[in-house]
């Protein structure tokens, strides 16, 4: 029989001794087999039937590439060679040329009117500084000045030369410049980044730092422990015509009359506010671990002069070279300032225990929503230290054993925003106000909180930061009489500034006590415009004079600028919003909340009927 052809084609009668030689050779090699049948039969087999034995016909021979590792076909060789002379041209040359060609950075974008302002109210602070200055100080109308302060003092090797001139006058009063410090740094460690994308973070730090050393010398800062202050340099006694730096009218580096030094014994105002200079100081140059540690030293030797029993008693009192001027109502704002600023510098438990406790807010009031105590100024820390130790709850939330009072902290801020919603006339009170608003939003806007509440209505965030705006603006320019009290900001602003380095040219001569009057008294512009001072400001009525003898109006002062600096910081959009949220707590310890303490044990009462 024949089997049926299961691959389909036709049938073939294969020769039985055919099939005879396959059974003799199943044991060769197949491939030999194949290519003998191949030899023998292709001539008897069709074309599919050759398919079957020989499988596909045999394919052109390629030609190939050797490379070494790589075995290439030459057809594929030339492709690659072509794709990667297409790919050089498409992608390497226009990149080569994009190299080659001279670069044109993209501009920033413009800075807006806060930055600009900025800018130039820091210069005010190279213009008041006093001793030798750097040559990079950048005010041409300045030199070296008071290089004999202090010189006649034991205790202090080399004087107490440097630090700044408080106003318009050659007085260091050692309480403002104080606050000044604390003031910058503290802008600086909530905006380092917008400090840093306008080209002021070296800046302002030299600033500060020119500050601190000069605070570092007013007392014996490599002890534990001291006995006394150097709280002021210069001055003068009210109503007197003996040379002095009110009764003269002289550039400071043309001083020749005598600088007597102020030395208290007692002060805890003065020392307190400087424990918060050096300490929030030490924050700011934490990337300099040995001046930080010589800071946070000083600041706590001064801080314990401070909480000295014995040594109790405003720095001011019964002083008249301190008192007519700088006269200080209270300390218990300094302990509760200093305090906190000590705890974020060291994380030390013991200053946030007394920033805390209760008696530091009974004895200054600070509950008591009197129109002093919402005000921050030299004078009076309360708001500041307030907002600042709400920072605390808001941002890290300590709970117990600090959480009933820094409740009541944040409660009494709040209320003092709520204040703040109606205008302030005083120039450094307007500055300071729309720092603290602005940095209380920026403080709420960090933990996601959209506003709060003054009595029944919602104050949201952004009314706040529109109260804050329209603060600097008035100063600024936006005011009845469309002037800026910023020197050097807009095209109108004071030209007869209180201010002697200012108002006397800078001619090679040297002008007497009395010589320098003629300056004074002259309706003649300044012949140097201090860039940047923001002066006294208006009435109450929105009436202003550019008159230099008249101080109220037109005279800066180291206190109010800083303030000012602070307030633009905040505000300005340049580089962003919002806060540096963690560098303020660099030295805090990790915080675990203490569970509040068990109540007393239940007792049984005795009931008589």
């Amino acid at each position: 029989m024949h089997g049926g052809n299961h691959w389909g084609g036709s049938l073939e009668i294969v020769d039985q001794n055919d099939n005879q030689k396959s059974r003799e050779l199943s044991e060769w090699d197949k491939a030999s087999l194949h290519s003998q049948q191949h030899l023998h039969h292709h001539h008897h087999l069709d074309e599919t039937q050759q398919s079957w034995l020989l499988g596909p016909p045999e394919k052109k021979k390629k030609k190939y590439v050797d490379l070494g590792c790589i075995l290439l076909s030459r057809k594929a060789f030339k492709w690659t060679l072509l794709s990667i002379a297409i790919a050089f041209v498409v992608i390497a040359l226009p990149i080569i040329i994009v190299k080659t060609i001279p670069k044109h950075k993209a501009k920033p974008p413009p800075p807006d009117n806060y930055t600009v302002a900025l800018q130039k109210v820091l210069l005010f602070f190279n213009a008041q500084k006093s001793g030798k200055l750097p040559k990079s100080n950048g005010i041409s109308w300045r030199g070296n000045s008071g290089l004999n302060d202090g010189s006649d003092l034991s205790d202090v090797k080399g004087g107490l030369v440097g630090g700044y001139y408080d106003a318009g006058d050659n007085t260091k009063f050692h309480f403002p410049m104080s606050y000044a410090m604390t003031m910058l740094s503290w802008s600086l460690i909530e905006y380092s980044h917008k400090y840093e994308a306008i080209g002021e973070y070296d800046h302002v730090r030299d600033l500060i730092k020119w500050g601190t050393d000069y605070l570092l010398l007013t007392f014996n800062s490599t002890a534990t422990k001291i006995n006394q202050i150097h709280a002021q340099v210069g001055g003068s006694q009210n109503g007197t015509s003996i040379p002095d730096d009110h009764y003269c009218w002289t550039r400071p580096e043309d001083m020749d009359y005598a600088r007597p030094v102020q030395t208290i014994q007692a002060g805890p105002d003065l020392a307190g506010e400087m424990a918060a200079a050096l300490a929030a100081a030490s924050i700011v140059f934490r990337d300099n671990s040995a001046y930080s540690k010589k800071l946070i030293k000083g600041a706590k030797t001064v801080f314990d002069f401070a909480r000295d029993g014995g040594r109790r008693g405003t720095y001011s009192r019964g002083n008249p070279y301190i008192e007519p001027y700088y006269n200080s109502t209270g300390y218990y704002d300094e302990y509760m300032w200093g305090a906190a600023w000590l705890y974020y510098a060291t994380g030390n438990n013991s200053y946030i225990s007394l920033a805390t406790n209760p008696g530091l807010p009974k004895n200054s009031k600070a509950f008591f929503m009197k129109p002093d105590n919402i005000v921050l100024n030299w004078d009076n820390k309360l708001p500041a230290a307030m907002l600042l130790l709400t920072r605390f709850r808001i941002l890290l939330n300590p709970g117990y054993p600090y959480e009933d009072m820094l409740r009541m902290y944040h409660n009494t801020t709040t209320l003092t925003m709520c204040s703040y919603l109606q205008q302030f006339h005083p120039l450094q009170y307007m500055a300071n106000a729309a720092f603290l608003a602005s940095l209380f939003v920026d403080y709420l806007n960090a933990t996601d909180v959209p506003g709060f509440t003054c009595g029944p209505s919602f104050i949201s965030l952004d009314q706040l930061r529109n109260f804050s705006t329209s603060q600097v603006d008035y100063i600024l320019g936006k005011n009845p009489l469309k002037m800026s009290y910023v020197v050097g900001f807009g095209n109108k602003f004071p030209r007869h500034v209180h201010h002697r380095g200012a108002s006397i040219p800078k001619d090679n001569k040297k002008y007497s006590c009395t010589g320098g009057f003629k300056w004074r008294d002259t309706k003649n512009p300044n012949p140097h415009n201090i860039t940047g001072a923001m002066v006294g400001g208006p009435d109450k009525f929105d009436k202003f004079r550019d008159v230099r003898g008249n101080y109220s109006y037109t005279e800066p002062t180291l206190a109010g600028n800083a303030g000012l600096v602070a307030a633009l910081a905040s505000l300005t959009t340049t580089a962003g919003y919002g806060i540096d949220k963690n560098t303020m707590f660099t030295a805090v310890p990790p915080l675990y909340p203490q569970s509040p303490p068990p109540p007393a044990p239940w007792k049984a009462l005795n009931c008589y009927v």
